[in-house]
């Protein structure tokens, strides 16, 4: 299994890559409609990169599949060319995930957009994978059902990639991710071959794969169409918005709350930057001279949910909340949500680019990070707005700045380097939700041993012997790490100086 950077996939001199671009037009040709294989220019740069702007690659070509047999026909013409074939959905990926590769075929699963069945006795829904999250939740509410994994960008993300990506949301802290709300996946091997993982029933018989497949970033098969959870919507929901004049009482605030037994439906944190950028932008009535902000939801019953905002607003007045406001009815609820689930476009408004962080520490630790972070700022000259799924310690931290500036870019990939080995260094991880991709290869080195690497490259070769699927992402070689590590452990940064063996 080899990872090589972005700007090392294209060694093909242009005449070389124009005949090979031909070859793999002249296989997929007679495999699919002529609307659904796009190779020139003007037609692929929509596919150049997906919500990580910052790195782009064109694809040789785009192949746009109608049904499960198409795309059967062109992974195993692709696997019989040695072509690499990069997955891709609606392209909100934050980690160059579906970046494509500059030889291969870029597999377009937008088609599969129907939802192909809710089974309202058994609490399921059964959809393709190019199926909208929202939509999913939007097909069940008719039953009183609905799809509990919520990311912000729901209303354009695919179901498809949230099983790539493991996808969380502003309530998984009650509800969990998408592992925990998906009970079967259907898709194919890299050389065509139908595959199944998880079941109908509780229980599948075999191996347990499921969670292998879940979060494996479309290295391991394609998936086409998932089977998910539904559960009933909650009689009630209510939200506190919390504020504080000090970072380190919200983020021990976020722990007390989880310490005396209380699992919200939700628990999220915000930083005064980014409390002003999306109160310009939605108009939320946030605290705007807070240095943070909770909001924390409780649903289920009336009778459960007044029980449970007293018990959260004994806790957050412990903790020195400076001011309490609980959603009055459904609007004001929703309102408070609405400014969460914009931070990422708010921060657009304010900044030619953004790039993303994902990592996740221990919830006692949100406070020093978050003044980590506002050091951190001061080094490498970039603003950055916090956003946190606190409840379970998830940070997105939005690194502010001008790609068109090669310089920012480099402070910024630096400064998003460092929150990541920070969070490390705090106890935690370098992703989330929003999984590896291209964007955390080197970071891949900080987290995983050499051993470790080794092991996960040997689950990818059992699945795709051939290194065809998603070829260049998520592990990175040992020589990778070994260079990342020569370059690191001078700076004392680097927890595995065994890598200077490799």
């Amino acid at each position: 299994m080899s990872a090589q950077t972005p700007d090392r996939l294209d060694p093909l001199q242009p005449a070389d890559r124009a005949a090979r671009q031909l070859a793999v037009v002249a296989a997929l040709a007679p495999l699919l409609p002529a609307h659904a294989l796009l190779y020139r220019r003007e037609d692929t740069v929509p596919y150049e990169c997906d919500g990580l702007t910052a790195y782009r690659q064109m694809p040789l070509v785009v192949a746009l599949p109608e049904d499960e047999a198409q795309v059967a026909a062109v992974l195993r013409a692709c696997h019989a060319l040695a072509v690499p074939v990069v997955a891709r959905g609606a392209g909100t990926g934050l980690s160059g995930g579906a970046m494509p590769h500059a030889l291969g075929v870029t597999l377009s699963l937008a088609k599969f957009n129907r939802i192909l069945d809710v089974d309202v006795a058994s609490r399921t829904a059964r959809v393709q994978c190019g199926v909208r999250n929202l939509a999913i939740s939007e097909a069940a509410a008719p039953f009183g059902l609905y799809y509990a994994p919520d990311p912000s960008s729901q209303i354009a993300c695919t179901i498809g990639g949230n099983v790539a990506e493991n996808s969380g949301g502003v309530h998984c802290l009650k509800y969990g991710l998408t592992l925990h709300n998906v009970m079967k996946v259907r898709g194919f091997t890299a050389d065509g071959e139908a595959v199944e993982f998880g079941g109908d029933a509780l229980d599948a018989p075999g191996l347990d794969l499921l969670p292998v497949v879940i979060g494996s970033e479309g290295m391991l098969a394609v998936v086409t169409e998932v089977t998910v959870k539904l559960l009933p919507k909650p009689q009630l929901a209510r939200c506190i918005m919390a504020s504080f004049d000090d970072v380190r009482k919200a983020g021990d605030a976020v722990a007390a709350i989880i310490a005396a037994g209380i699992i919200p439906a939700g628990l999220e944190m915000m930083d005064k930057p980014m409390t002003a950028a999306v109160e310009a932008f939605v108009g939320a009535g946030y605290d705007l001279d807070a240095a943070a902000i909770l909001l924390c939801e409780s649903d289920g019953t009336p009778e459960e949910v007044a029980e449970e905002i007293e018990r959260m607003r004994a806790v957050l007045d412990r903790c020195g909340a400076t001011r309490l406001e609980v959603s009055a009815d459904e609007r004001q609820r929703l309102t408070f949500w609405s400014g969460r689930k914009n931070a990422f476009p708010a921060s657009g408004r304010i900044s030619p680019d953004y790039m993303c962080m994902d990592s996740t520490i221990p919830r006692k630790r949100l406070a020093d990070i978050l003044l980590a972070i506002q050091d951190m700022e001061q080094r490498h000259g970039l603003r950055c707005c916090n956003v946190f799924h606190a409840g379970d310690g998830n940070l997105h931290p939005l690194i502010l700045f001008d790609a068109n500036d090669p310089d920012q870019l480099h402070r910024a990939e630096a400064f998003g380097a460092e929150i990541l080995e920070t969070s490390v260094a705090m106890g935690g991880t370098i992703t989330g939700e929003h999984g590896v991709g291209v964007e955390k290869l080197n970071s891949m080195c900080v987290q995983f041993s050499p051993a470790e690497l080794l092991q996960m490259a040997a689950l990818k070769t059992a699945f795709d012997p051939a290194g065809l699927l998603n070829p260049g992402k998520l592990i990175p070689t040992l020589q990778r790490c070994a260079e990342y590590g020569r370059m690191h452990v001078k700076k004392g940064l680097l927890p595995f100086p065994e890598l200077e063996r490799f």
